[in-house]
């Protein structure tokens, strides 16, 4: 066994903190960058990101090991910051750059697209998320932000205070189905109600820069069913269940719950019961969140093990405790993406899959 030098041990400690401090600083880059009030010029954010490149390197160098480790570990942490702040910065500014130009809102445009995921059915008609694959107008290619919020309204309604006439009503909308659509089109705006709900950001987070609604009215081109594409077999399963449920039960409003708890389309849920559920503090028990994927996870490990140690011959080729540990990690991941890969679920797979990682390797962590 190596004898360690005297000297070196109190080094040993600063030497693991090198991952920690990286990640420490990329989560400060990255929530600094979030309280700006205005994007710099995308130059800057590049610049940045060299100078963050830079360090990075010279930290890398052979003669950089000479550092004494705390500064060396508070560069690790400056060069994740920067990273992230220039990163998070350019993709605000490519993200920005595809806003709906203000010549094209309140204008016709025909657009043909992609329906990203369930649409949502209510009283006033029907919304969806178009990805958008052409637009057109006046016969013209235009521009327009990638994915826009559809509404497909019944009746008479009001958008932006513009009183829209009768409309034909809207068809049977799936998901992964290619539409051409007229669409009016108008940026989004939230309202300034301090501490209230922010409409516009909601969007943004979502990657929607437009809203529309579906001329088709009367005297407008009939909307067109395309083809139904295979671009979203996650999104068209969990719109094939929600419609089953809603079917087979009779009571709508224990439906809207059950399609909640099972396909994560938490808009099922009635106002009315959104209002119970937080002012009983549960809402978060039917909302797809960490909680209902470890669960998940602990009885997916459960079944697998035992039907893991039913067989002599696959024991002897794994163990039936790590075979149900990854298990139970890979079907709670199938499980969050098919409830939506909401950020909670993404965070909590992530997590198993760490916590399953070091127990399979055999690592002591911290």
């Amino acid at each position: 066994m190596p004898v360690v030098p005297i000297s070196a041990a109190p080094f040993a400690a600063p030497q693991r903190i090198g991952p920690f401090a990286a990640l420490l600083g990329w989560v400060l880059g990255c929530a600094l960058q979030l309280q700006q009030e205005a994007l710099w010029p995308p130059g800057l954010f590049a610049a940045l990101a060299l100078a963050a490149a830079l360090l990075v390197g010279g930290l890398l160098h052979r003669s950089s090991a000479a550092l004494v480790p705390a500064p060396r570990q508070l560069l690790w942490l400056v060069a994740a910051a920067l990273l992230a702040f220039a990163s998070t910065g350019l993709r605000c500014v490519v993200f920005d750059g595809q806003a709906l130009t203000p010549t094209l809102e309140g204008r016709d445009v025909l657009l043909t697209g992609v329906v990203g995921d369930m649409p949502q059915r209510n009283e006033s008609g029907l919304r969806f998320v178009l990805e958008v694959e052409s637009a057109t107008l006046d016969g013209q290619n235009v521009a327009v932000p990638p994915r826009i919020d559809v509404g497909w309204y019944g009746s008479a309604y009001a958008l932006g205070g513009e009183q829209v006439g009768p409309q034909r009503q809207p068809g049977d909308v799936r998901a992964g189905e290619r539409w051409r659509l007229t669409l009016r089109l108008k940026a989004p705006h939230g309202s300034r109600n301090p501490f209230g709900f922010d409409y516009e950001l909601w969007l943004w987070e979502r990657g929607v820069q437009a809203i529309g609604y579906v001329r088709a009215g009367a005297a407008d081109p009939a909307p067109q069913r395309l083809a139904q594409t295979w671009t979203r077999p996650v999104a068209l399963l969990r719109q094939s269940v929600r419609e089953r449920i809603v079917t087979h039960m009779e009571q709508r409003q224990f439906a809207g719950l059950v399609a909640a708890l099972v396909v994560g389309d938490q808009n099922a849920i009635d106002r009315v019961d959104w209002d119970v559920f937080r002012a009983t503090g549960v809402a978060h028990l039917v909302s797809i969140s960490g909680l209902h994927i470890t669960m998940f996870a602990w009885a997916a490990a459960w079944g697998v093990g035992g039907l893991w140690r039913r067989s002599a011959r696959l024991c002897l080729r794994w163990p039936a405790p790590d075979a149900a540990l990854l298990g139970g990690v890979l079907l709670a991941t199938a499980y969050a993406v098919f409830a939506g890969w909401g950020i909670p679920a993404q965070r909590t797979c992530l997590m198993l899959a760490t916590v399953a990682l070091l127990r399979l390797s055999g690592l002591r962590w911290p």
